[in-house]
């Protein structure tokens, strides 16, 4: 026996040192300007300052998981465990510093001979544990309905009221601000869209406004409370619905905001303007036709609609468009089930296919980039009260997903518009000659 666990040993330390040397045969090779902290508590390079960026990789199984499922997937499932993390830096940090050859340029470039030999050395190793996200349901586009809808936006958006006013702003909104001062804070930035909004939608006192995917009842209380509205608000969040009935009745709006548990498509009745910011990527590319259909049905005659969505770029044909890049499946499959984005051009072909006239559509990327980068930082700052709410899996799992975010906003494969629009009728639209009025 002892005699086996010297040998034992001398195979662990053995891996340890093969795979030190190939992730220095890496570093060199593409000029990687990180370093590595390794389960036995060394660095590469050996003399890495305490405060430097680096890597560090919590146990050989780790190395093992990755080498037989080379993919995000497994990635994230160590990442979100700890397993694999960054120190002194973020997933910002790392989008700097990212090589830019692509991974096969990359992989070309390494010695294979010591590449395989390392890696064949890993494949008894056990993979170890926890693998928390090896339960979720298969990754699928919502089916629309009212119960599917609200089983998905449940896994979202009741994770904890209490965690998401960690790192929202003052009025708890989830969805992307707006920079008047690219220095603004998050409070700022989101009273600022709430102004946008109702600028844009020109609420009138005495109008009824339809909120449909509310959040916590943000747009509708200041829509109340600064433009005289009678706010109609739906969100499938029952958590959301309880934080946002609390609101109206500390703010005394009881007669003028009502806050229900609904699926859009169940709203009847008449509205002068209606909101959806930020309920598109949730619905489904196949359920746009009962989306639109539903706000013409809901839209008065010379009312306005505006329509707020994050978009991925067009591609070559739809068919190509339906396919999701690896980083974009795990979104949908870990953060956002059955979600889907548009994009832009689609977007304002379904407004005018249902009896739409669209007005004003505006690019708002880079003010998301920046949302998402201070939600990052937030929840960052408070990463022990948010463990403490909600665990570690999910904090670290919402941290990388709102820089992951942000850096796409940033590189541009995602983007956000605001797009108005009125039922298609002739003569006047009713809208002013300028857009001066929303500048003011």
């Amino acid at each position: 026996m002892q005699r086996l666990t010297g040998n034992l040993v001398t195979k662990a330390e053995q891996r340890l040192d093969d795979f030190r040397r190939l992730l220095d045969h890496a570093r060199e090779r593409i000029g990687l300007d990180i370093g590595f902290v390794l389960w036995d508590g060394s660095t590469l390079p050996a003399d890495l300052p305490s405060g430097a960026l680096a890597l560090a990789i919590a146990d050989e199984g780790a190395v093992a998981a990755l080498m037989r499922r080379p993919n995000l997937e497994t990635l994230l499932n160590l990442w979100i465990t700890g397993r694999v993390d960054v120190r002194n830096g973020t997933v910002f940090d790392l989008a700097r510093i990212r090589p830019k050859v692509r991974t096969r340029q990359f992989v070309k470039t390494l010695d294979k001979r010591r590449l395989f030999a390392t890696l064949a050395k890993f494949l008894l190793v056990p993979r170890g544990g926890p693998w928390p996200l090896s339960n979720q349901p298969k990754e699928a586009p919502s089916d629309g309905s009212a119960t599917e809808n609200k089983k998905n936006i449940a896994y979202h958006y009741d994770v904890s009221n209490a965690f998401y006013k960690l790192w929202l702003d003052k009025e708890m909104v989830y969805t992307c601000a707006y920079c008047t001062d690219w220095n603004n804070d998050i409070d700022r930035m989101q009273l600022d869209k709430l102004e946008m909004i109702c600028r844009r939608l020109r609420l009138k006192p005495g109008e009824r406004l339809l909120d449909i995917g509310c959040g916590w009842g943000a747009l509708s209380c200041y829509a109340a409370q600064h433009y005289g509205v009678s706010a109609y608000a739906v969100t499938l969040s029952e958590q959301q619905v309880a934080y946002g009935q609390e609101k109206v009745r500390r703010l005394g709006l009881q007669d003028r905001v009502t806050i229900e548990l609904k699926d859009y498509a169940a709203v009847e009745g008449e509205f002068d303007k209606v909101a959806a910011i930020g309920i598109q990527e949730h619905i489904g590319i196949d359920n746009y036709p009962k989306y639109y259909g539903t706000v013409q049905r809901v839209l008065k005659n010379d009312g306005l609609f505006l329509h707020h969505a994050i978009v991925r770029p067009a591609k070559r044909d739809d068919r190509d468009f339906r396919r999701k890049r690896p980083e974009f499946a795990l979104l949908t499959k870990y953060i956002f089930p059955g979600g889907e984005l548009d994009y832009i051009g689609n977007t304002v072909t379904m407004l005018e296919r249902f009896g739409f006239e669209v007005h004003d559509v505006e690019n708002w990327r880079e003010h998301y980039q920046r949302t998402c980068k201070l939600w990052h930082d937030r929840l960052l700052a408070n990463y022990d009260a948010a463990v403490e709410e909600v665990g570690e899996v999910k904090t670290r799992m919402w941290i990388v997903y709102l820089g992951l975010c942000s850096i796409a906003f940033e590189r541009n494969t995602a983007g956000l518009f605001q797009t108005l629009a009125s039922k298609r009728r002739r003569g006047a639209s009713g809208l002013p000659p300028t857009r001066a009025d929303l500048y003011r």
